[in-house]
């Protein structure tokens, strides 16, 4: 699945332009050099991977559990419905604003970028990655598949570089990526979405072909702990 991380994230910086566009305009307006910007896109890209880190182990725990078919069919559905209804989910992950914390956290972005400087930079990039967003959810479901920290990491760091190029464009012109291609482009992520859930449910069905579908038939636990026992 690492394939489709840098996929996500390429599609779904065109929304990131629409939807973060004014906080990266913020920092292009500050005369930013390049080494700050790419500082920015780092701080972000960290945040992402530390995100995938606790959700694979979460992943992971569960798989610990014996339930990792049942696991991979729920994530799988979860991120076809997302999809499905991606403007609503939107909306909704955006209303909830995590009871006020949104806008304060929003108060101390500004705050870093009106301080310039390198450091400020990379943590206000950090601070960003925080912001919700349901392309970066529908990311973590996929990276929560992964069943496993270091690759939930990896797969969120890709999705991070994916997002870079677009926002980076923008930052150096932003008159090079017009509205209308930022829309076509961006329509293309809710069907990598519904592919990218099919494979899971495809996966958690362990219809025995593979890699598809390979035999998930041996629990979970018997393949990540070995223990021997001395009489």
């Amino acid at each position: 699945m690492l394939w489709s991380a840098f996929a996500f994230g390429f599609l779904g910086s065109f929304h990131c332009v629409g939807m973060c566009g004014p906080i990266a305009m913020a920092v292009s307006a500050n005369r930013s050099r390049l080494i700050q910007k790419l500082l920015y896109n780092l701080g972000r890209t960290t945040t992402y991977a530390f995100l995938g880190t606790v959700i694979g182990t979460l992943g992971f725990s569960l798989a610990l559990a014996g339930i990792q078919q049942w696991l991979s069919i729920f994530l799988g559905g979860l991120m076809i419905l997302m999809a499905l209804y991606y403007k609503r989910s939107e909306r909704i992950i955006a209303g909830t604003g995590w009871f006020g914390g949104v806008a304060k956290l929003k108060t101390n972005l500004g705050s870093y970028i009106r301080k310039g400087g390198s450091k400020a930079f990379f943590f206000s990039g950090m601070l960003n990655g925080l912001l919700p967003c349901g392309m970066v959810y529908l990311a973590l479901v996929a990276s929560m598949g992964t069943q496993n920290p270091m690759t939930g990491a990896l797969y969120m760091a890709l999705f991070g570089l994916g997002t870079v190029p677009a926002l980076l464009l923008m930052m150096l012109s932003p008159k090079l990526l017009t509205q209308t291609a930022r829309l076509k482009l961006n329509r293309g992520l809710p069907y990598l979405a519904m592919f990218i859930g099919v494979l899971f449910i495809l996966r958690g069905l362990s219809l025995g072909i593979h890699p598809i579908s390979p035999s998930l038939g041996v629990n979970a636990a018997s393949q990540f702990v070995e223990m021997t026992l001395c009489k």
